[in-house]
């Protein structure tokens, strides 16, 4: 046997090999597309268990639009008579995909189609379609996070009547929920320009530039420019999990707009560690 055709049988053989061992790592799942009747003259809404976050037509002979005030309502219409078969592919924003095959009708046997979440542990495809975590949920984990009991307090800082404080700090799954309270006791309001998160260095060698790394959330519950006279205002901040080594730490800065009372919190890496799991009962 010449050495050429020992090395394609090596090659076909790694090739064999190769093959196989990423065919086990992989599984396969098929979306079945859901049947839809439209036509030139009616409109079908299709109503979604979440906000719409993606809409692509297979073809310019259909219209599709959301409608106005809501953010899980499709509407859909022909925009030619008896046109070829196409498909629609939506994804809501608690990152599932739904798929359609959309054929013509003179009169669609259905003008409104609701569809209704049902949980299901054998359609492991449904979580699949986003590595980031979803917007639903953050909301909802974020609306948990704001109704604990507060477990901080030590970690704020105050200027003039204003007063920011860390009172919970909550881990589920890969994102960290930091919870701030902003009150203002003062007769001015307080009309925020920025609130940023950043990992810096702990202490500052003269002479040395200080290196700080910027972390933006993920999601953030109860955003406002505002914090009126006299009143309080809670947030929660949702992001991706981190731990920070001894020598850092993680600042929390808040600007006051047009003002000088400016707000910085200094959160050490044992606080991170003491997150509590959030308890959603």
């Amino acid at each position: 046997m010449n050495h050429s055709k020992l090395s394609k049988i090596i090659g076909l053989l790694f090739l064999t090999i190769g093959t196989k061992a990423w065919a086990q790592d992989v599984q396969l799942f098929v979306i079945e597309p859901f049947p839809l009747e439209i036509t030139y003259n009616k409109t079908v809404n299709l109503i979604f268990p979440y906000a719409l976050k993606s809409v692509d037509k297979g073809s310019r002979d259909i219209l599709a639009q959301k409608a106005k005030g809501v953010e899980n309502i499709l509407q859909v219409k022909a925009a030619i008579n008896d046109f070829q078969q196409t498909n629609l592919t939506v994804i809501t924003s608690d990152g599932k995909l739904y798929s359609f095959v959309v054929n013509y009708c003179q009169e669609p046997s259905q003008l409104n189609i609701e569809l209704i979440k049902i949980p299901d542990a054998s359609k492991p495809a449904d979580a699949v379609l986003e590595k980031e975590p979803n917007e639903e949920f953050l909301k909802n984990t974020s609306q948990h996070a704001s109704e604990q009991q507060n477990i901080l307090g030590k970690i704020k800082d105050s200027s003039h009547k204003a007063r920011l404080s860390l009172s919970g700090l909550y881990v589920n799954s890969e994102v960290i929920f930091y919870r701030l309270r902003l009150d203002n006791r003062s007769n001015i309001s307080y009309n925020i320009e920025s609130l940023r998160f950043f990992i810096s260095d702990r202490k500052r060698v003269k002479r040395t530039a200080t290196q700080q790394t910027e972390i933006n959330p993920l999601y953030v519950r109860g955003d406002t420019s505002i914090i009126q006279a006299n009143k309080s205002h809670e947030f929660v901040f949702a992001l991706s999990k981190f731990t920070i080594a001894d020598a850092k730490q993680l600042t929390i800065q808040l600007m006051e707009k047009n003002g000088g009372r400016h707000l910085s919190l200094k959160v050490p890496n044992k606080t991170i560690l003491r997150a509590k799991p959030i308890n959603k009962s």
